[in-house]
């Protein structure tokens, strides 16, 4: 029986970055848990320490950000509690992104809308409790949250399957973002690998949506500043500066064994990444407010 390993927590006191803030800035990607409120599903990658909402919004504070997106984590599988309260009891300041199920319905789908959802996440490599195996049972749910405006976010490699992504992309007919910066790994070839070469096509071909997020997941580096990561993102935000989101992956969940990265030093990577302010302004507040929905 594989160990389910406990997770450390965050760094909790960020350092507010030099750069300034745009208004309306927005961290897309943060996870949320309140064990006692929202139980682990026993199917799961990782077990992580509470770090509820309460937190998550003062952490946004100390950085200086306005907004957030709480993404559904693998080990609440489909049971959409934890995102879905903390988006509708802050509706101005935060969205949701939700797992469902193969079958889900219109209904179920308005329902969650309400609650402040605006899309679905489907994780095929970190899966734990998570519903989908494979690219192909996207279409139909497709159709399903189509009407809504939603999107589908999805945590892949992309260097794997380019020529899946690509038919994918083109069949949904939706806005699809990509987490992680393409979730290629450094000891994998990097930016040079062929696929991820096809992945920066594809979003030059306006295919697809991409998070900065997750440095600590592709690099080769055991700790910031992640220095092998910089040609992805600055790749990525030439590739298609309107359609490029930052996240904090805040709290950092299955980060074993390496240091635990600070929020605010993850954020000022930006500036290093994108001199100009004005396209910063576009990948904190203007691309995730197009979206979101914000």
């Amino acid at each position: 029986m594989t160990e389910i390993r406990d997770c450390p927590g965050p760094d909790t006191h960020p350092r507010r970055p030099a750069m300034a803030m745009p208004a309306g800035a927005c961290d897309t990607h943060a996870h949320v848990f309140d064990a006692a409120r929202y139980p682990y599903q026993a199917t799961r990658g990782y077990t992580p320490p509470d770090n509820d909402v309460t937190r998550l919004l003062a952490l946004h504070e100390a950085l200086g950000l306005a907004r957030g997106v709480v993404v559904q984590a693998s080990v609440h599988g489909t049971d959409n509690r934890a995102v879905l309260d903390a988006a509708s009891a802050y509706p101005d300041r935060l969205r949701a992104i939700v797992a469902v199920s193969e079958g889900v319905t219109e209904a179920e789908i308005a329902a969650m809308h309400a609650k402040g959802a605006r899309g679905i996440r489907v994780n095929l490599v970190d899966r734990g409790g998570m519903p989908f195996r494979s690219l192909a049972a996207l279409g139909a749910v497709g159709d399903v949250i189509r009407p809504f405006g939603w999107h589908v976010e999805l945590l892949v490699h992309v260097e794997e399957k380019p020529a899946e992504l690509r038919e994918l992309a083109e069949a949904l007919r939706l806005p699809v973002s990509i987490g992680h910066i393409g979730y290629t790994k450094v000891a994998r070839g990097g930016i040079a690998h062929p696929g991820y070469q096809d992945f920066l096509a594809m979003l030059r071909d306006g295919l697809f949506w991409v998070k900065l997020t997750g440095l600590y997941r592709i690099s080769a580096e055991p700790e910031f500043p992640y220095a092998d990561t910089a040609a992805f993102a600055r790749a990525v935000i030439a590739a298609a500066p309107d359609r490029v989101i930052w996240g904090s992956d805040w709290p950092h969940v299955a980060h074993f064994d390496r240091a635990m990265p600070n929020d605010g030093d993850l954020l000022g990577l930006l500036a290093e990444w994108e001199p100009d302010a004005a396209r910063r302004a576009m990948i904190l507040s203007e691309n995730p407010a197009r979206l979101y929905g914000f």
